[in-house]
């Protein structure tokens, strides 16, 4: 079927198609194929093009594609059957991207697991996934044998970062850390506990062939931690292609050619995977692998190895930019970024692209819609503050706040609803808590916006983030965004707190620029001037940082919390 915009206006209003970059369709075809049909057509095309560089090592497709065969083989050989989920509890390294996709070819459903969960936390996700299996770095050997006997694992498969370093920083690693440390992880081998090398190399080049539906689930992605007990979306097959389609077909800039991914963005967060790992192996480009953002290794990365697109997060662009030494990397190899997770502050934004050159676009998305629904045009009508235009084959409506079964006009502010072919399943072993949030095809997001004449977005807040104060609706971003164009502030995020008079009242948690020193009063009188009464914040508390997930995230309700928590004493 050919893109055709009539047919389908006269089915939903969709005002954004006129405002698409030159070149991107508003239909795309996608076929009945599983997400690791990308590697093995990456794989056929360009087997000698470089898929990944880790630490000057790199992997071809050619290297890659049978790597990820030899893992599915070796799974299969140890009993995994099709729907089996295995937990993937790694950075950003060669083995996450091998086991990634030879979980997918075994048949298996990969559940991304963060690298920094307590031991209550893993065991959670471990039981609620019934995991089969967990792949782990020798690190975090130590966590995962303390939780194991809580869980049903049969398989636990040790891999060493170091593994696929060049040899001599491979041997300039082990000496560094075994003088550091003085001692050695050992792994217990047993019948359901081995390495990754051994398992690689013994087993077969070709795993057994596994009908697998597009309609089956490849993903588990875990959400809700930071606001409650995390729940697995459940993303199939086909919404995981069709996401990563999208986001390819949006990327004009990527089109023709082999461009240079920037994979600083945790790979175990369903954006990084599909903005980096997923869509960059879909276009037969590469990736360069970094396990943690340091700031000073990715300027010293970026100079390096050139990279042409750097997907991230606000607080990663903010360290950038506050880097004290900066301006003596040559960053202008960058073209293209999208900013996720986050609100982007406008400063921040144009800060980067002052620095790179690059353009710096906001996108939009959530776990359980794969996770991109809109990002604002690359070359063309960008509007600053919104998240830009639905992706194709996405639909998007706000809908009012009681019932949620009313769609609102243009500048009216409501929920926003999302439809595509991204959208989620479902919530594993949750169907109360998917019904809440899956209605007629719909996914409600649960975040504040509108919609304008011209079909771009603007978030407003999230719904439950909203702060009431003296009956007046206060959006934390209202109050953040003015506070970024202040001279000495380099992060903020506004929080609400119980008031006795105004029900609630804002504070605000700020880090300061290098050097520089404010106080409470004058961070006060400087909102005073930019915004209305009622959002002013009555309390600031500076801090050396934020707390945040891996991915960059500000954990607001940590912040609530340790603020309660507090008051109690």
């Amino acid at each position: 079927m050919k893109d055709e915009p009539a047919r389908m206006r006269k089915e939903f209003d969709r005002p954004w198609f006129a405002f698409y970059d030159e070149g991107v369709p508003t239909h795309i075809e996608y076929p009945d194929a599983p997400v690791q049909h990308f590697l093995s057509e990456s794989a056929r095309k360009h087997p000698d093009r470089d898929a990944i560089i880790f630490y000057g090592a790199r992997l071809t497709y050619r290297a890659l594609n049978g790597a990820a065969d030899r893992f599915a083989a070796a799974l299969a050989a140890r009993g995994l059957a099709p729907g089996d989920r295995v937990s993937l509890f790694l950075p950003n390294c060669p083995q996450m991207v091998i086991a990634y996709y030879g979980t997918l070819r075994a048949g298996g459903v990969a559940v991304s697991t963060n690298p920094l969960y307590s031991a209550k936390e893993l065991e959670h996700q471990l039981n609620d996934s019934g995991a089969w299996g967990i792949v782990t770095l020798s690190k975090f050997y130590p966590l995962v044998k303390e939780v194991a006997p809580k869980t049903g694992i049969k398989r636990i498969i040790v891999t060493n970062i170091k593994e696929y370093f060049p040899r001599l920083l491979r041997l300039l690693f082990t000496a560094l850390k075994e003088k550091r440390e003085g001692h050695r992880v050992e792994v217990e081998r047993s019948a359901g506990t081995e390495l990754f090398k051994e398992l690689m190399s013994s087993a077969a080049a070709r795993p057994p062939v596994v009908e697998i539906s597009p309609d089956a689930p490849a993903l588990l992605q875990y959400t809700g931690g930071t606001t409650g007990l995390a729940k697995g979306a459940v993303l199939t097959h086909r919404n995981l292609v069709a996401n990563t389609m999208q986001a390819g077909a949006w990327l004009v800039t990527a089109k023709g050619g082999s461009e240079i991914f920037l994979g600083a963005i945790p790979f175990f967060h369903v954006y990084g995977m599909t903005a980096v790992m997923n869509l960059c192996i879909s276009l037969g480009h590469t990736m360069i692998l970094l396990p943690h953002f340091k700031v000073k290794e990715v300027l010293e990365t970026i100079v390096k190895y050139r990279p042409t697109i750097f997907p991230g997060v606000p607080t990663m662009y903010v360290a950038i930019n506050n880097f004290p030494e900066v301006g003596k990397y040559n960053l202008r190899s960058i073209k293209a970024c999208l900013s996720g997770a986050a609100p982007l502050p406008v400063e921040v934004q144009t800060r980067f692209e002052a620095l790179t050159g690059a353009r710096l676009v906001e996108a939009y998305g959530l776990t359980e819609a794969s996770p991109a629904t809109h990002v604002n045009p690359l070359y063309g009508a960008r509007k600053v503050g919104t998240i830009g235009l639905p992706l194709p084959d996405t639909d998007a409506k706000i809908v009012d706040l009681e019932t949620g079964q009313r769609a609102l006009a243009p500048k009216e502010v409501g929920e926003l609803a999302v439809k595509g072919p991204q959208v989620m399943k479902g919530y594993w072993n949750r169907p109360s808590e998917t019904g809440m949030v899956l209605k007629d095809g719909w996914l409600y997001t649960g975040d504040i916006g509108y919609m304008d004449e011209q079909g771009y977005f603007v978030i407003v807040d999230r719904k439950k983030d909203m702060i009431i104060a003296s009956g007046f609706n206060v959006y934390p971003r209202d109050v953040e965004e003015p506070l970024y164009e202040h001279p000495k502030v380099q992060e903020v995020v506004a929080v609400g707190l119980p008031d006795p008079y105004r029900g609630e009242t804002v504070k605000v948690y700020i880090v300061l620029k290098e050097g520089q020193v404010a106080t409470e009063q004058e961070i006060i009188d400087y909102c005073k001037e930019k915004m209305a009464k009622y959002k002013v914040p009555t309390l600031v508390e500076f801090r050396k940082a934020l707390p945040k997930t891996l991915v960059g995230k500000v954990l607001r309700r940590t912040l609530r919390e340790e603020e309660l928590a507090k008051r109690k004493q």
